[in-house]
């Protein structure tokens, strides 16, 4: 299945999502795209847990080495369908989860005070090994790029 919007910004195609870019830097190991603002983005229904529509630009750096790209060059950024669900997920929903139960078990043995100190110290590791497995999440949320011709 292909939709295309008018200002064809945002296709998808059998699980992936193609949006516009443009190469704005280039570094030894990643590439940086600026992602072209898309007007339609008002009628997507997972708008609400997409980064990608709150403003006109947004950045995405890609972690591909190829000396072809140029810097200004007219770019698609391809993404699976689920990635943005998964991040939102690991982002949002999972440390909620955390968060929550933590309180909910802690309140059980601990002052309220104490049990919602406890809950949020409980994020810090999390959000740490979120920083330091930073090579495993590349790998899980994988962002391709193509020449746009």
């Amino acid at each position: 299945m292909i939709e295309t919007n008018l200002n064809n910004s945002i296709t998808t195609h059998n699980g992936f999502i193609k949006h516009a870019g443009v190469v704005t830097k280039k570094t030894k190991d990643s590439i940086i795209v600026s992602l072209i603002g898309n007007i339609n983005c008002a009628g997507c229904n997972a708008k609400s847990a997409c980064d990608i529509s709150d403003t006109d630009v947004k950045t995405v750096e890609v972690f591909e080495i190829q000396d072809s790209y140029k810097l200004n060059e007219s770019v698609q950024v391809i993404m699976g369908n689920d990635t943005g669900l998964k991040a939102v997920f690991f982002a949002y929903l999972l440390p909620f989860i955390i968060l929550f139960l933590t309180l909910i078990v802690s309140l059980q043995f601990l002052k309220e005070w104490q049990a919602g100190l406890l809950s949020i110290l409980v994020l810090t590791p999390y959000y740490s090994v979120l920083y330091f497995s930073e090579k495993l999440l590349r790998k899980k949320f994988e962002i391709s790029l193509l020449k746009k011709y």
